[in-house]
């Protein structure tokens, strides 16, 4: 008899594959899109999030700001959480470029001025709904791991590598640990709006990992805290 189906990382797995192959439909149906449509879709969503949360916006809304027909969007989107974020994404392309200038502290820094301030807009303030979409729907918690949390997290390792190779930061050190560093006391901040996320927070935030990050090492190729 077949047993049931366990949360084991065979299952993570199917899921992975699962969103992976959604994205790549997504991709698929992108070719054939208009792109005026698709813009005039996406800035629809965008305007409407202005004015209420995505849970209580419809797609008969959508449609309708946009100018087009249901069936577009449902030939496009299987639902209005991928449609919105196709929104977010475009505009996190837009508004927060990934730069390595060969200084890491400074480019860090830069990126996370322009990503906070993403996350004031109507569309970066979808964030916070993604994750609640996440907990119900996991197929687009896979989706938005793979499309979003990866690859920047990949283009932000790569800075990561720089620095380590060019000694601005010591080696041997956890590099995921390092990235959720990184980015996790601005999501905290963002998600519990505990404190603003102005460039005052993220120069604190990066000024005071950097300083644990450099360190100093000792005669014994050891690194030492910094006073």
């Amino acid at each position: 008899m077949q047993k049931p189906a366990t949360r084991n990382d065979s299952g993570r797995k199917t899921r992975l594959q699962a969103a992976r192959s959604k994205g790549k439909e997504l991709k698929r149906r992108g070719r054939q899109r208009s792109e005026e449509s698709e813009e005039a879709i996406l800035s629809a969503v965008i305007h409407l999030l202005r004015e209420k949360p995505l849970r209580d916006i419809s797609i008969e809304e959508i449609a309708k700001k946009a100018g087009v027909g249901k069936a577009t969007i449902y030939k496009w989107w299987p639902s209005k959480a991928y449609l919105a974020f196709d929104a977010f994404s475009k505009r996190l392309k837009e508004m927060v470029p990934i730069r390595d200038t060969g200084n890491a502290e400074k480019d860090l820094t830069e990126q996370l001025y322009a990503l906070f301030a993403f996350f004031e807009t109507p569309a970066g303030k979808l964030l916070g709904q993604f994750l609640g979409e996440g907990q119900v729907d996991e197929e687009f918690a896979c989706l938005f791991r793979e499309r979003f949390i990866k690859p920047r997290r990949q283009l932000v390792g790569v800075i990561f590598d720089r620095a380590v190779e060019s000694s601005q930061i010591r080696g041997g050190l956890d590099r995921e640990l390092v990235l959720d560093l990184i980015y996790g006391p601005g999501f905290y901040r963002m998600m519990i709006r505990r404190a603003p996320l102005g460039r005052d927070a993220v120069d604190a935030m990066i000024s005071t990992l950097f300083r644990g990050l450099k360190g100093t090492p000792s005669r014994d190729g050891r690194y030492l805290r910094r006073s």
